[in-house]
């Protein structure tokens, strides 16, 4: 049976975006919360904590640059050493406040321009990987599919979850078509959920060119929190992927941080 776990970055907006979360973590098996350096603050993280522990979504960590001016999506001139002990320590802080609510962190999944930087950089994607294994080994390190953070990951012994994006639009060379390009965020539930089915179950996804389809091998898929009517895109795909007969569930493994991880139910 396919397998494929869907997941969405929370715990970064207030107004509308935060509104939606709980609609939206009815349908997602694993949830990214933002650590404070790119968006939210202690009481939104012990916030979305509860949140995703009383929805039984599995709980990561979702590190940034430190960046709050610019949602961690400037690319800041950061050395590799720094990068990891800012990774690290966004992980403890998540993980303390994680324990705190009997919930345990199962992966981490950097940010923005921390993201892409560990995408096609190996020295920084070195650091971010030394950050998780450091912390704990038997965390889940989430990185674009095919990209130098899996490779690092993999490197560093971690168990690792090759991403796509259900949400975003893809040049003709792999990479996502850039935020300030018209299109590069799909909001679309016909296209959405069509990007998806493609990634899934054919193993491909088209270009923004529409001619260019991409092999690519997705262990997770992503819906950003902050894509327009998300709730209901996460609905709609997750729907789609079991009516394809597609198991949308977690990675099976045990979480870190000192308490018992939590598993999704069957929707």
């Amino acid at each position: 049976m396919m397998r494929i776990d869907l997941n969405a970055d929370v715990g970064e907006h207030t107004g509308p975006s935060a509104v939606e979360e709980p609609a939206l973590l009815r349908s997602v098996t694993s949830a990214n919360i933002a650590c404070g350096f790119h968006a939210g603050d202690p009481s939104q993280i012990r916030r979305t904590l509860r949140l995703v522990r009383d929805c039984h979504v599995v709980a990561g960590a979702h590190p940034s640059l430190a960046d709050r001016e610019g949602f961690g999506r400037r690319l800041l001139p950061v050395a590799p050493g720094e990068i990891e002990d800012l990774v690290l320590y966004q992980i403890s802080a998540l993980a303390g406040m994680a324990r705190a609510e009997s919930l345990a962190l199962s992966h981490v999944k950097p940010h923005g321009a921390l993201y892409h930087l560990a995408s096609s950089d190996d020295a920084v994607a070195d650091a971010v990987a030394r950050a998780v294994s450091d912390y704990a080994e038997d965390l889940r390190l989430v990185g674009f599919a095919g990209s130098r953070l899996i490779e690092a990951g993999r490197r560093a012994g971690l168990r690792t979850s090759a991403e796509a994006f259900a949400d975003r639009a893809y040049d003709s060379d792999g990479r996502l078509v850039p935020r300030d390009r018209p299109g590069a965020v799909l909001s679309d539930p016909r296209r959405v959920v069509e990007q998806a089915l493609r990634i899934v179950v054919d193993g491909r996804v088209l270009a923004s060119d529409g001619r260019t389809a991409l092999d690519v091998s997705a262990d997770t898929l992503c819906i950003h929190g902050d894509t327009p009517g998300a709730a209901h895109l996460a609905e709609a795909v997750r729907t789609a992927l079991e009516r394809e007969g597609v198991l949308v569930a977690a990675p099976e493994r045990q979480g870190a941080g000192g308490a018992s991880a939590v598993s999704p139910p069957d929707r």
